[in-house]
């Protein structure tokens, strides 16, 4: 993970990044996030059609995560920001703790991912991904 130096927001996003690939609680990521935020992940090999999630699906889908991944990291290569909003250029990989189409549990996934993060009141309101994956095999 980068420095946490640099723009309150930025070091927000680093933070919440640090929590994520740690497989945080829900109820610990929720500290991140405003109340009215959304998640937009944009079309990707695991969502060909895109998803969109307010706070709540957001948080199922951290709790799903820690049924899905023994683990993940997150290299954060850069972050801008710029006004209330956060970009992040990120390497992730996360290993599969259970099959997930033909691959078997144990495979490491790896996805290069362009994060666009806006704030409101210091808490991340919208969240845009752009999840590039590696090939699934």
């Amino acid at each position: 993970m980068m420095q946490s130096d640099g723009p309150p927001n930025v070091r927000t996003a680093l933070r919440y990044h640090e929590a994520v690939a740690r497989l945080a609680a829900p109820e610990e990521l929720k500290q991140f996030l405003h109340p009215d935020m959304v998640h937009a992940q944009l079309p990707n090999a695991l969502f060909p059609a895109g998803v969109d999630r307010d706070l709540t699906e957001s948080l199922a889908a951290y709790a799903q995560a820690r049924t899905l991944l023994t683990g993940q990291h997150y290299e954060v290569i850069n972050a801008v920001a710029s006004g209330d909003q956060v970009a992040l250029e990120v390497k992730w990989s996360g290993t599969l703790a259970v099959p997930f189409g033909n691959l078997p549990a144990g495979h490491v996934m790896r996805a290069h991912i362009a994060a666009f993060l806006e704030f409101r009141d210091g808490k991340i309101i919208a969240q845009r991904n752009y999840d590039c994956y590696e090939p699934l095999s």
